[in-house]
C-alpha cells in the first residue's frame, strides 16, 4: 500500500488535495457499502449536526446527509478492516511527513437524492484538533449527471471531485473550504478526520 499513500501524499504536496482512485479496494469497498445499506435499512444513522460538541445544532438547508460513526468497538470485520488500512496510512505519513497524528474518527455518510452539504471548512474555530480531512467514496457506475461532486475551493481556484468507488480524498482540516453539490442519486462515502489530538 505505500504506493497508494505516496500517491496521496505527493499529489496533496503537489495540489493541497491529495488524491487516489482505487484507495479502497473493489471487496472492501463493496463490503462498506453494504454495511451502510444494511444501517440505512436498519434506522440506525442519524441526521447530521454542525457546529462543535459545544454547540451541535441540525440544519438541513445547510448540511441534509444522515450519518453513523465507525468504532472498532463494533467489532465489525469490515470496519476494521478499514481501520487496519488507516492504521497504515497514519504510520507512513508521520514517518515520512512527522504530522504528528496520534487518532481519527471517521463515519459513513449518505446523502439521499437532493441533499447537499454547503461550503464550510472542517476545522472549528474553538477546538484545532482536526489536522487533515479525509474521504473515501463507495458509489458504483457513478456518473457526472448524477450529481454529487466534491467541491474545493483551493486558493483562488475551484476543483470538482467525482465521488467514484474507492477514491480517496485527503486535505488539510484548517485550510480548503468545500461543498458536496446536489446529489441527483443516492451517494455514500466514510468521511473523517486524522486528528492530533
Amino acid at each position: 500500500m505505500e504506493h497508494a499513500f505516496e500517491t496521496i501524499i505527493n499529489s496533496y504536496l503537489e495540489n493541497n488535495v491529495g488524491l487516489k482512485n482505487d484507495f479502497l479496494n473493489n471487496t472492501l469497498s463493496t463490503n462498506l457499502k453494504e454495511n451502510l445499506l444494511h444501517l440505512l435499512a436498519n434506522e440506525q444513522m442519524k441526521a447530521a449536526s454542525i457546529g462543535s460538541q459545544s454547540n451541535l445544532t441540525t440544519n438541513k438547508l445547510i448540511r441534509s446527509d444522515i450519518i453513523y460513526w465507525l468504532d472498532r468497538k463494533h467489532n465489525n470485520i469490515h470496519e476494521n478492516s478499514f481501520f487496519d488500512l488507516i492504521d497504515n496510512f497514519i504510520i507512513y505519513l508521520n514517518r515520512t511527513c512527522f504530522t504528528g497524528i496520534t487518532s481519527y474518527e471517521f463515519h459513513y455518510a449518505y446523502y439521499d437524492k437532493g441533499s447537499s452539504y454547503k461550503r464550510h471548512l472542517d476545522q472549528f474555530k474553538c477546538n484545532k484538533d482536526r489536522a487533515f480531512s479525509m474521504i473515501m467514496y463507495l458509489n458504483s457506475d457513478w456518473i457526472p449527471a448524477d450529481g454529487g461532486q466534491l467541491c474545493i475551493y483551493n486558493l483562488g481556484d475551484t476543483q470538482i471531485i467525482s465521488p467514484t468507488n474507492g477514491k480517496c480524498v485527503f486535505f488539510k482540516s484548517s485550510e480548503l473550504e468545500h461543498e458536496v453539490l446536489l446529489s441527483f442519486k443516492p451517494r455514500m462515502s466514510i468521511t473523517g478526520w486524522l486528528k492530533t489530538n
